[in-house]
């Protein structure tokens, strides 16, 4: 897909931008606390109604302002779609948000997934290494339901059942009583159905990613090392369905649903050591970014063309010897990329925005 235009209303710091973005490389330069970030986070915005740095929906408004606007022209630039789509999203600082596709109320978040696609790379990906499965469960989920949108559905249906059922268990008080027995069987033959789902699609996409991401590795660390990623589901042997009535009586007692696929995780080896652990810093980046851009590759196969690469300041956490393998190896792709200083050589942008005190203007 390709990005054709963006306005922004008080988001963020940024109080009103209105630009065309360069099919290929845009350049967003500014000192720190500028807003170069907030620009990507927009974007990003648009593909999954929710800030990547994991921000909640009233932040991203401008302190002061009542609503923020995010409304951008899309080219999916896929046979039997519309050559541009209109996308706006409105987000209340108090009340409910509202998001429009070509003028008509988006009734489901999940109808959204795959008209807007990004793949974002940032200094935090190297908390998917270094930190809790949750971060690494995100990452593939993301690109489950990139790969397969319908799956988006079946991720939040599933939360809202782990939710359902954790009311459910303090309800109970550690009490297993008929009634709350009979409201488990409910929940829990949901919960066992969704969770199968989800988790065969997560098996599927690492098995996908892994021999991907070795190779990416390889390229960006300028050395041969085994990787490994492997998705970790210790219920999947019994099947969920058993493995929570197993540990019914520990939830009740506990209060929370202590196995299923909220509790995964995908492990990650170098040379067949844990790359949390074992691996040094310079290897844990290069296995982050590897992760990343592999992850996009896989998302346009799939999809048919690239996603837009949203690239936060990776560069500054990279040696010279990282950086020029990233270059050398970034996806062809529309581009956005922000930075502090001068741009790693071999990087060339169409168009360069400079953001200085929250306002945006071309720099060439």
């Amino acid at each position: 897909m390709r990005l054709r235009r963006l306005w922004l209303t008080d988001f963020r710091n940024l109080a009103a931008v209105e630009l065309e973005v360069a099919a290929g490389l845009t350049a967003v330069v500014g000192a720190n606390g500028e807003g170069k970030t907030n620009l990507l986070e927009a974007v990003a915005y648009l593909a999954t109604l929710s800030s990547f740095r994991g921000a909640p929906g009233e932040a991203l408004v401008r302190a002061g302002a009542e609503r923020a606007v995010v409304r951008a022209e899309v080219d999916p630039e896929q046979p039997g779609r519309a050559a541009d789509t209109l996308i706006e999203a409105e987000l209340r600082a108090v009340g409910r948000d509202r998001v429009m596709v070509n003028r008509q109320r988006l009734r489901r978040a999940a109808d959204l997934v795959g008209t807007v696609r990004v793949s974002v790379f940032s200094p935090d990906d190297l908390a998917v290494v270094k930190g809790g499965p949750d971060r690494r469960r995100r990452l593939v989920d993301d690109l489950v339901v990139a790969g397969s949108p319908r799956l988006a559905a079946v991720r939040g249906d599933l939360d809202r059942v782990l939710r359902q059922r954790a009311t459910l268990l303090r309800q109970a008080g550690g009490r297993l009583t008929p009634d709350i027995t009979a409201t488990l069987d409910v929940w829990d033959a949901k919960l066992s159905d969704l969770g199968e789902t989800l988790a065969q699609a997560r098996a599927d996409l690492v098995g996908q990613l892994e021999p991907l991401a070795g190779k990416v590795y390889d390229q960006v660390a300028a050395t041969a090392a085994r990787v490994t990623v492997s998705y970790v589901a210790p219920w999947r042997d019994q099947g969920l369905a058993a493995a929570l009535a197993e540990a019914r009586t520990d939830d009740v007692r506990r209060g929370v649903t202590t196995v299923g696929p909220h509790r995964d995780d995908v492990e990650l080896s170098i040379a067949g050591l844990p790359a949390r652990t074992h691996a040094s810093q310079g290897e844990q980046r290069s296995l982050a970014l590897a992760l990343r851009l592999a992850g996009h590759q896989l998302v346009t196969e799939v999809g048919g063309t690239p996603p837009v690469l949203l690239l936060d300041d990776v560069f500054s956490e990279l040696d010279p010897e990282r950086s020029a393998a990233l270059v050398a190896h970034l996806p062809r792709a529309q581009a956005l990329l922000t930075t502090t200083g001068a741009l790693p050589a071999g990087v060339e942008p169409e168009l360069v925005l400079r953001v200085r005190h929250g306002r945006v203007a071309v720099e060439r």
